[in-house]
């Protein structure tokens, strides 16, 4: 077996780990790539996990780094290369964790007295612009659904046709580690992007047997990650709401802005925190939480009155 059949063998151990600890799928894909590039410079310098050092974390950063990745990109990277050399001290593989103290020396990007950088935040009439210059039927229900219920793009993907309950126009989402309520809702707006996209799912041919909600023109399989990007980019490039050659996270708009669009104008328009939260389906951290049973109808009715109106028809 080669030395980089054995450092594989060691990554794909540490994924069934994950797993069986309870990382989510998408977790343990974002942290597939720092450890993979990692493991090309160990490769090239002829060294073992155990022989990391400083040094080789350096030239991992400055490798990173030319790629003119973001503060927080840079930080999740070295999240899931800490991750890992915990699971490498957990069976025995190296005596310690270099990680934390590295991240600590050349990844504190903030001083005390300074705010961390803000996501894009598009106003009501930005929204409205964005999804009306999107002239595919499926990349505006895409975009419309993110708007609408602020949904995680991996929790859009996933949605099946059956996931929609029309009575009272609702969606019950996967179970999902993150994710504590499962109920989310959208308005009429919405609901006629849906029907739209519907129509035109129903011409395209799909099996039988595929239950998902969006799909891909040429494979009529359920929509991958890239194309729900591409949905969304590619307009908002146009529109100048998306800078891609930019470093600042403020001058991006991806799928996930859409999150912040939704959390943001909801409490701006006065709906109760809880409902916010409750919608967004946030971990309940505190005890006191498990016994505050929230009314879903009562989250529907206030939903509806706070949820900004696009006007589009």
């Amino acid at each position: 077996m080669s030395r980089r059949e054995k450092l594989t063998d060691i990554l794909e151990s540490f994924e069934r780990d994950g797993m069986l600890r309870g990382l989510s799928r998408d977790s343990l894909l974002r942290y597939r790539s720092p450890i993979r590039q990692l493991i090309t410079i160990l490769e090239r310098k002829g060294l073992n996990f155990a022989e990391l050092d400083n040094e080789v974390l350096k030239e991992f950063l400055e490798e990173q780094k030319a790629r003119n990745l973001s503060a927080k990109t840079l930080k999740n990277y070295f999240v899931g290369l800490s991750t890992f050399y915990d699971f490498l001290v957990f069976e025995g593989m190296v005596d310690s964790n270099p990680i934390p103290a590295f991240r600590k020396r050349y990844l504190h990007t903030y001083k005390a007295d300074q705010r961390p950088e803000e996501r894009r935040l598009l106003s009501v009439t930005e929204m409205s612009q964005l999804i009306s210059n999107m002239l595919d039927p499926r990349a505006r229900a895409v975009a419309m659904v993110l708007a609408k219920t602020g949904v995680r793009k991996g929790e859009l993907i996933a949605m099946d046709l059956e996931d929609i309950n029309w009575e009272n126009y609702s969606i019950t989402l996967k179970p999902k580690a993150k994710r504590s309520n499962r109920t989310v809702f959208f308005d009429e707006e919405c609901a006629m992007a849906l029907r739209r996209w519907l129509m035109v799912r129903n011409d395209l041919g799909v099996p039988e047997d595929c239950h998902a909600l969006f799909v891909n023109y040429g494979s009529k399989k359920r929509i991958d990650k890239n194309r729900v990007y591409e949905d969304i980019v590619n307009t908002a490039r146009l529109l100048g709401f998306h800078r891609p050659e930019s470093s600042k996270l403020s001058d991006h708009f991806s799928p996930h802005a859409f999150r912040h669009w939704f959390t943001t104008w909801l409490l701006r328009n006065g709906m109760p925190r809880d409902y916010v939260k409750e919608l967004r389906g946030d971990a309940r951290r505190d005890a006191i939480d498990i016994y505050n049973h929230i009314d879903m109808e009562d989250v529907r009715r206030e939903y509806l009155a706070r949820i900004p109106r696009l006007g589009i028809y």
